[in-house]
């Protein structure tokens, strides 16, 4: 019980400084490169790109429901997105509407 506690106390004190070392070496005297603002700036959005190609890339567009059920999802987290503008309720909302079409085979049944 005592070495679990230890490895969390240890964990818990990695992630603190690990979260914490940026303000320390960053701070009012000392201002972050210019490449690093640049990859704070650029880094978001390309991860988002590269998260969308990964979900997308096994989709099979040669059998039924030829894509549908991930075009939906994606078309529902993105009008969520624009109508709403809170990112959890986007993602749960497109996954909910994904794994409902996936399980209940409504596309398949249509097509």
């Amino acid at each position: 019980m005592l070495d679990a506690v230890m490895i969390l106390v240890v964990v818990m004190g990695v992630t603190i400084f690990a979260r914490a070392l940026p303000f320390m070496i960053f701070n009012s005297k000392h201002k972050a490169p210019d490449f690093l603002l640049y990859l704070g700036k650029v880094l978001p959005t390309a991860i988002v790109g590269m998260l969308i190609v990964y979900c997308f890339k096994n989709t099979d567009l040669t059998s039924t429901p030829y894509g549908l059920n991930e075009l939906l999802g994606l078309i529902c987290v993105v009008g969520m997105q624009c109508v709403f503008k809170i990112s959890i309720l986007s993602i749960l909302s497109g996954t909910i509407l994904y794994m409902y079409l996936l399980q209940s085979a409504v596309l398949e049944k249509i097509f």
